[in-house]
Formats: C-alpha cells, sequence, structure tokens
C-alpha cells in the first residue's frame, strides 16, 4: 500500500485545494433559534410533548448526532500519525468540520428540547467510551468505506430533516447534509483515483466493505432497535443502500462489473460482490413492495 499512498499523494492535495475552495463557511450559532430556549432546571423534566418532533425524527435525530460524536476514533482510523503533508491536513479539516455538524445539531435539539438531554448525554457517553468504529486491514479498504458511509451519511441527514416540520430544523439537516456531500466526493475521487492506479486491490477491498457494511454507529445504545426504526421511517434502508449508494457508486462510477486486467483474486472478488449486490437488489425490491403495501393501507384507513 505504500506505492499506492504514495502515487496518490498529488490526488490528495489536489482534491484538498478543491474542498477548500468549495467549502461554505457557516456558523452553528446563526442557525439555532435561541429565543425559543429556557433553562433545564432540577424539576423541570423533559417530555416528548415539549417539541413538535415525531418518535421516528427524534430517533434519526439522536443516531444522527451520536454518530458525529464519535470523531475521536474516526480521526484515529483515518489518520496516518504525521503532522505534515495534504492527508493529515485534510484529516484535521474534516474532524473540524464534523465537530461543527455535532455542535449545530445539539444546540437546536437543546434549544427546541427535541430530545431528552438527558438519554442524549448517556448515549453520547455510552458511544464515545465504547468507540466502536468500522476498521479494516487495508487503507484502501478505507478509502472505499469512507465514500460509501459520507454518501449514506448525506442521505441520512437530509431524510431525517425532511421528517421535520420545523423549518430551523430542515435547515440545520441540510446545511450538514451538504457539508457531508464534500466529504463524500473527497473520497469517492480519491478511491477513483486508486482504482485507475490498482484496480485489482481497489476491487478486493470494495468485495470486503461492500458485502460488510454497516453505519457509522454500532456503539449507539440499542443500536439494532432504532436503526429498524430509521428504516421504517424510510430514513435509511435496503432500497436507500441499494439504489442510492450502491448503483451510483459501485456499479456506476466505478464500474465494477465491466473493469479489467483484474488478477485471478479480483475476478473472484468480483464475482462474489456481483452476486451478493444482485441479492441486495432483490431485498430493495422486497422493502419498497413492503412500503408500498403500508401506504395503500394507511390511504384506505
Amino acid at each position: 500500500m505504500a506505492d499506492l499512498s504514495s502515487a496518490l499523494l498529488p490526488v490528495v492535495e489536489q482534491l484538498l485545494e478543491r474542498h477548500l475552495a468549495t467549502a461554505k463557511e457557516w456558523f452553528p450559532h446563526e442557525m439555532v433559534p435561541w429565543s425559543r430556549g429556557r433553562d433545564f432546571t432540577a424539576d423541570d423534566q423533559w417530555s416528548a410533548e415539549d417539541a413538535n418532533v415525531s418518535d421516528e425524527a427524534r430517533v434519526a435525530l439522536t443516531v444522527n448526532l451520536l454518530t458525529e460524536d464519535n470523531l475521536p476514533y474516526y480521526f484515529a482510523s483515518l489518520s496516518d500519525g504525521s503532522r505534515e503533508g495534504a492527508w493529515s491536513e485534510w484529516t484535521r479539516r474534516w474532524t473540524a468540520e464534523e465537530g461543527r455538524h455535532a455542535i449545530v445539531i445539539r444546540d437546536y435539539l437543546t434549544v427546541t428540547r427535541a430530545i431528552d438531554p438527558v438519554e442524549l448525554e448517556r448515549g453520547r457517553m455510552q458511544q464515545v467510551s465504547t468507540g466502536a468504529v468500522p476498521r479494516y486491514d487495508e487503507p484502501v479498504e478505507g478509502l472505499v468505506y469512507t465514500t460509501l458511509q459520507e454518501l449514506a451519511t448525506r442521505i441520512a441527514h437530509r431524510n431525517t430533516g425532511e421528517l421535520l416540520e420545523d423549518p430551523a430544523g430542515r435547515a440545520v439537516m441540510r446545511r450538514v447534509a451538504a457539508d457531508e456531500n464534500l466529504h463524500h466526493l473527497f473520497y469517492r475521487d480519491l478511491t477513483t483515483a486508486a482504482l485507475e492506479l490498482d484496480p485489482s486491490r481497489v476491487v478486493c477491498a470494495m468485495d470486503v466493505v461492500v458485502r460488510g457494511f454497516e453505519m457509522p454507529g454500532t456503539g449507539i445504545p440499542d443500536f439494532a432497535r432504532l436503526a429498524r426504526v430509521i428504516a421504517a421511517a424510510g430514513v435509511y434502508d435496503f432500497s436507500v443502500h441499494y439504489r442510492q449508494i450502491i448503483v451510483p457508486i459501485v456499479l456506476e462510477r466505478w464500474g465494477l462489473a465491466d473493469l479489467g486486467d483484474l488478477s485471478s483474486d479480483a475476478e473472484e472478488a468480483r464475482d462474489r460482490l456481483m452476486a451478493f449486490i444482485d441479492r441486495l437488489a432483490s431485498i430493495a425490491a422486497r422493502t419498497e413492495a413492503r412500503r408500498e403495501a403500508r401506504a395503500h393501507r394507511e390511504i384506505r384507513v
């Protein structure tokens, strides 16, 4: 991987320059409706009636925020241990921007009382104390994962915002989603460059990552149940994952099915991954059918 990393360094430098030129400066304090806030006192217990937020939106907001809170462990996974060079500059910049996301979402939720702050803080302590993040043996696997994960996060933030009736809340989630899209573009284009240099290695990485993909947040308390709620609400489910992540990136952008000049191991990995993607397509179709049937039942009621 050392040779590939060296070959990718000019690409990292170009993508960092592009990101800095494209990223918009914004300030969390300007997006939070502070005038709605009041003190939390010992006898002032939080109630779900304090804010006009659905249970599904509350769950999605909790997961989104706790994922952003786990920054120290993502940074450790991405950092190469150096303070010099474009990659180190990128990881620091990425960390600063993700930290801003946590600030604005938490401030919004606290001011509007959309989420129980006690439970939220307990969840943050468990999430960060556990430090559970996906880990990969090959750095190129990390590039594939962050490409898919940042796009998934962008979609989840945006869809969560659409669950909110509050214009201020929707604006917060859209702003965060816009940042996540820039992060996705950085990793997507870096992985694309790696694919051009060493297609066999990247295809093997795709096989490992896509077949074992998990959204960041497995350390969140009761994550499996929360993920089911988010899926049922249409924020992020198998259909979203297949149609908005796998198809446009793995199949179309990276052209998995048409890649040539692969090693025998990479050919086997591609065959295995294509079979998995076919199964994922079937699951996505069943998910969509169930959603349509549920929508028809609700209309009749």
